[in-house]
């Protein structure tokens, strides 16, 4: 299988190591990855903040990039989400708009074949055991997008339970959101700083060493908030987890 990966802006600017996780695990099954240089934003930003039109550019783009591969594999429930549920929801706009069905069209081809990193995993490859190994207690945090866009429900923590050496712990009020949100991070910055403690508190209350989550963004608000709470945690991203080995351990 050609697949190629969707690495997204905040994992290609701040979390490269979570693209190389990626890329490692699937080798290891036997996936072929490729990396389309080309690649840019998928316009999520772009849309959630209400400059709708200045995103289709950046649909048709990604379904320029990535239209011609079996699969696109994405280490990001948020951009996957951008894709499979809004990218339709745009080229229906444009023609209720009047301005024809070519942006409809032009995604049509990408939206089906693009997955975020667990549904690979289980729906497509049939796998559950990914042969990882990885000595932590674990807690998992399943993000907005992941839980209520795509409906990931149990695959993340099938794929966690499979594990080696890894003791998963439940993660009370899992399914509250972490308060990050992108924007509402910024434009209602109190409440987000309220919900990121309310998680951090939960995630500490478990004694878990190790918080996990599918989203980097999701990561990256709960990682701020450990290190002011001066939490004694840690966020690591669920493809850097199945991507351990005894040989080649993640910390």
């Amino acid at each position: 299988m050609r697949v190629a990966l969707f690495l997204t802006c905040v994992n290609d600017t701040l979390y490269p190591e979570t693209g190389k996780a990626v890329v490692k695990l699937l080798a290891r099954l036997g996936v072929e990855v490729e990396f389309p240089m080309g690649q840019t934003c998928c316009g999520q930003a772009h849309y959630n903040t209400g400059y709708r039109h200045e995103a289709e550019p950046l649909a048709r783009r990604f379904a320029e990039v990535f239209g011609e591969y079996e699969a696109v594999v994405t280490p990001s429930g948020s951009c996957a989400a951008m894709v499979r549920e809004l990218y339709p929801r745009m080229g229906e706009r444009a023609r209720a708009e009047g301005r024809g069905d070519s942006l409809a069209r032009t995604v049509a081809r990408v939206v089906p074949r693009t997955y975020e990193l667990t549904e690979f995993l289980v729906d497509v490859l049939g796998v559950i055991d990914v042969g990882a190994w990885y000595p932590h207690t674990v807690t998992y945090h399943p993000t907005c997008h992941g839980l209520r866009s795509l409906g990931l429900g149990e695959r993340p923590r099938r794929l966690l339970e499979a594990v080696r050496g890894l003791d998963l712990v439940e993660l009370p009020g899992a399914e509250e959101c972490c308060g990050f949100g992108g924007t509402f991070a910024v434009k209602n910055a109190a409440v987000s700083a309220a919900m990121g403690t309310d998680k951090v508190r939960s995630a500490e209350s478990t004694g878990a060493e190790v918080l996990c989550a599918a989203d980097n963004s999701c990561l990256m608000h709960i990682g701020g908030t450990m290190t002011r709470l001066k939490a004694g945690m840690r966020p690591v991203h669920l493809a850097q987890i199945l991507a351990s080995t005894e040989e080649d351990p993640a910390r």
